[in-house]
């Protein structure tokens, strides 16, 4: 069974992000760039079905800057075989990224797709729904368990009530959210590794994926930053600020 990982590079989240400012995006000049955290999580699920016997191939892919190399480079020191790097210089949209996932997905024919269920520069949390309904196939997204079994994936996840569990048929997508594993540390030897591992590159144009841009950010601004707090003498003035000032009673 093959498995398929999107990757994404992302501004590390640990940074504090800055507004350019024009106000027409992100500052992400000289800041340090980590893959994506619910992918992370992807690699590493897909990683344990390998060593569980239940795959024979997790194949890492990213959409992006020829960087995106580097992100590639810590799937596969994770535990990969190979990466693939769709090489592009546009501002992806997930309907784009969706499209390029297909067009690679037609060409690879894995039997389950394991991506995060949103990335955290955009929050999009889109991706996955659209290439499930690109392929036409099951999806199940915000994992907390993934068990393979007869050919078919049982998926657990979370709900407002509680837990759910889906039995899809391969192939499939699922979508993995923060409680379905805590990605390994990856060590030196794994990164020595990782460098020797095959990375093919293709661009948009060799899978016949059209990804110019359909929306148009017209402004990036901080949110507005929280006034201070002031202390009251007892709960009557509590009481009368809240009603007569901040009009919530």
């Amino acid at each position: 069974m093959k498995v398929l990982v999107p990757v994404k590079r992302v501004v590390d989240y640990n940074v504090k992000v800055r507004v350019k400012s024009d106000g027409s995006g992100v500052d992400i000049a000289n800041v340090k760039m980590s893959m994506n955290p619910f992918d992370e999580i992807a690699i590493e699920e897909a990683v344990r079905l390998k060593e569980a016997g239940k795959v024979t191939e997790v194949v890492a892919v990213s959409c992006g800057v020829s960087q995106c190399q580097e992100t590639l480079r810590t799937g596969m020191a994770i535990g990969a075989d190979r990466g693939i790097l769709v090489e592009t210089g546009v501002e992806l949209e997930p309907l784009g990224v969706a499209k390029l996932l297909k067009a690679l997905a037609d060409k690879e024919q894995p039997q389950l797709i394991i991506l995060g269920k949103q990335a955290i520069d955009d929050d999009s949390n889109q991706t996955g729904q659209m290439l499930a309904a690109l392929l036409g196939w099951p999806q199940a997204t915000f994992a907390s368990k993934v068990v393979l079994e007869d050919g078919k994936a049982v998926v657990t996840r979370e709900v407002d009530g509680g837990l759910e569990t889906l039995s899809l048929t391969l192939p499939a997508i699922v979508t993995t959210d923060l409680r379905l594993n805590e990605p390994r540390y990856v060590t030196l030897p794994n990164i020595m590794k990782a460098k020797k591992k095959p990375l093919d590159t293709v661009k948009p144009e060799d899978l016949g994926v059209d990804v110019a841009p359909r929306l148009k950010t017209l402004k990036v601004a901080e949110p507005a930053k929280r006034s201070a707090g002031i202390k009251v003498p007892d709960v009557a003035t509590l009481v009368a600020k809240l009603r007569t000032e901040a009009k919530v009673i």
